[in-house]
């Protein structure tokens, strides 16, 4: 998927992998080399079903016209499903299809992998863990401490700070956090025809599941502000969105919310409650 996936575990150094080959790395124990090998292999197997990185893909296939999408597999014929159902809830703004006619599953396929690691790592019966893939990030459990994770969140203007961070509870309530945006890989994000450039260089958002943060995050860039502002309003999530010219937008359950204007929608909720 052309990013770096890395796990914290309790109890344990951070293990990270870029691949399939994480099985192998030397680790602590048998459940931290346990957890590597299980995340190493779901990862890996997404890949092999969907990335537009590797050219034996059935994803890659099926672009080439190599392949029929009726007779791809069962993974590739569910993301695709999937994603033309949050095509459907977004009104367009987050779709599966590229300007260049290409489908392109990426923006539920890295989800669809962290949610399942999860899931993996919760049968290896590891009781506190962070995924972390590409700067999307899941959690299970509670942190140390009974404390809840705390996520950083980098400047887009500069790769080494951070505009702040927002707690993920783990158990409950936020336990995902996603960002989108042309920091990291260049503008990649497809804009609604006739909206123009995009008007967020980076948005996060954070929600109950990974799958809801991420593609939120992806369609509130390629919507711009009235996607934000319809989406803070209808979905369960909070969002840290920065503009072009740096000036930030935050709902209101975001951390730094009160040092940012507040989207229409959203602020109008709060002030409803």
């Amino acid at each position: 998927m052309g990013t770096v996936v890395s796990l914290r575990l309790e109890g344990t150094r951070d293990a990270m992998a870029t691949d399939a080959a994480a099985a192998s790395l030397e680790a602590e124990s048998p459940t931290t080399a346990a957890a590597v090998a299980a995340v190493g292999e779901v990862f890996a197997r997404w890949e092999a079903h969907c990335s537009l990185y590797d050219p034996a893909s059935e994803l890659s296939r099926i672009g080439r016209g190599e392949l029929g999408l009726v007779d791809a597999g069962e993974e590739v014929r569910g993301a695709y499903e999937l994603a033309l159902h949050w095509r459907a809830r977004t009104g367009g703004s987050f779709t599966p299809h590229r300007g260049d006619g290409l489908i392109d599953l990426n923006g539920v396929v890295k989800a669809l992998a962290i949610a399942e690691s999860g899931a993996a790592l919760d049968g290896l019966g590891v009781t506190r863990w962070g995924i972390d893939a590409g700067g999307d990030v899941l959690v299970g459990g509670a942190a140390a401490e009974g404390q809840a994770w705390r996520i950083g969140i980098v400047d887009p203007a500069d790769r080494g700070a951070l505009l702040g961070a927002i707690d993920l509870a783990g158990v409950g309530g936020r336990m995902a956090v996603a960002t989108s945006g042309s920091a990291e890989r260049g503008d990649h994000i497809w804009t609604q025809p006739g909206a123009g450039p995009a008007a967020f260089v980076q948005v996060s958002v954070a929600a109950g599941d990974i799958l809801t943060a991420d593609v939120l995050a992806t369609a509130i860039v390629a919507g711009g502000r009235a996607a934000l502002d319809e989406y803070t309003e209808r979905f369960p999530i909070d969002v840290l969105a920065v503009l072009g010219d740096g000036s930030l937008l935050a709902t209101p359950g975001w951390p730094r919310a009160d040092a940012v204007t507040q989207p229409s929608a959203a602020r109008d909720a709060a002030a409803a409650r």
